[in-house]
C-alpha cells in the first residue's frame, strides 16, 4: 500500500514543483519553531536540520504518511541569508549578491513510517549581474523578495539579475525536484 505524501511547507513554489512531477500529495504546514543558525553549523547542516524539524513536526501529527520537509538558504561568503525582515534588509541582501556568485542550499528530509529518515542537501551556484541600488529598490518595492531566502525569486522578476546557474534550477526555486522524486521512489 502506498502511503499518502504530505509536503510540510506553505511554499507555493514547492507545491508547484511537486505538481509538475505529477505527485499526489497534501500540503500541511509545519508549526515547528525554526531556530537561527548556530555558528558551528554549516549552511548544509542548517538547511537539513530545518527540513528535518519541519518534517518531524508534521509527521508527529500524521504518523502514517510520508512527510517531505525542505528548507532553502542562500549563502554568500559563508553567511546564511534567510528571508529579509524588512525592505532595507532585502536591499542589503541584494547588494551582497550583486555582481557575485553565491550558493543556494536546500536541505531535504523525507520521513517514512518504519524507516530511517532520509536527509540530504543540494547546492547550486548562482551568479548575479551587477544590481544597481535603484534596480534593487524597484525590485523590493514589488514585494516579491520579502518571503524569499536571499531576497529574490529566480522564477520571478529577479530572473533578469541572474547571469548563470551551475546546478539544479529547481533547487534555486526551492526544491531539488529530480533528487526529491528519486528519494520518494523508496517509499
Amino acid at each position: 500500500m502506498k502511503r499518502p505524501l504530505i509536503l510540510a511547507s506553505t511554499s507555493p513554489r514547492r507545491k508547484e514543483l511537486l505538481e509538475l512531477a505529477g505527485l499526489d500529495f497534501k500540503v500541511m504546514p509545519s508549526h515547528a519553531l525554526e531556530p537561527l543558525p548556530d555558528e558551528s553549523e554549516s549552511p548544509e547542516e542548517y538547511a537539513q536540520a530545518m527540513a528535518r524539524i519541519k518534517a518531524v513536526e508534521v509527521s508527529g501529527r500524521h504518523p502514517d504518511a510520508v512527510v517531505l520537509g525542505a528548507d532553502s538558504v542562500v549563502v554568500v561568503d559563508d553567511d546564511i541569508l534567510g528571508k529579509p525582515v524588512d525592505e532595507a534588509d532585502a536591499q542589503r541582501m541584494l547588494g551582497m549578491l550583486s555582481g557575485r556568485t553565491h550558493r543556494v542550499v536546500t536541505g531535504v528530509c523525507v520521513v517514512m513510517p518504519g524507516r530511517e529518515d532520509r536527509m540530504f542537501f543540494v547546492s547550486t551556484d548562482v551568479t548575479m549581474a551587477e544590481i544597481s541600488p535603484q534596480a534593487a529598490k524597484a525590485y523590493v518595492a514589488t514585494g516579491e523578495p520579502m518571503d524569499k531566502a536571499g531576497a529574490y525569486a529566480v522564477q520571478g522578476r529577479a530572473a533578469c539579475f541572474v547571469t548563470r546557474i551551475n546546478g539544479s534550477y529547481t533547487n534555486v526555486v526551492g526544491l531539488p525536484l529530480a533528487e526529491v522524486v528519486e528519494a520518494l521512489k523508496a517509499q
